[in-house]
């Protein structure tokens, strides 16, 4: 694996950490007073604010754009369709609301990265200077 790759790929690891324990906190949290998916839904939204500042400024040392935020809504609205998904089949499978999430997460990150980079790599617009 090409360093740069190793990089991106480690750095796309620690904005998910957040961005999952942020996403996964608030659903915690709203899921013990509303439908699952609705909580799971607001967790997502604000969780991918952050996400998409942090993957443009840190994970792919990039400026966040029109063109790259509207692939990475793409993107992550792909993902979104994917992880309710997914919530629901681990909920009709028996799986607690506390642990759903975390199978959810378990296919659906790695596949999110995937899309990210290709959005960033094809859309995005590399600054003049590296973003540290």
């Amino acid at each position: 694996m090409k360093k740069d790759t190793l990089g991106e790929v480690l750095r796309f690891g620690i904005v998910g950490v957040i961005s999952t324990a942020l996403h996964y906190g608030i659903y915690w949290v709203l899921q013990h007073w509303m439908n699952v998916n609705i909580a799971y839904t607001i967790g997502y939204v604000l969780s991918f604010l952050v996400n998409y500042y942090l993957t443009a400024h840190f994970t792919f040392h990039e400026k966040a754009t029109k063109r790259n935020g509207v692939g990475f809504g793409g993107a992550h609205l792909f993902n979104y369709c994917l992880q309710i998904a997914l919530l629901n089949f681990w909920l009709w499978v028996g799986l607690s609301k506390e642990v759903a999430p975390l199978g959810v997460y378990a296919i659906a990150v790695p596949t999110n990265f995937l899309l990210v980079r290709f959005v960033f790599k094809h859309f995005g617009v590399k600054s003049d200077a590296k973003l540290k």
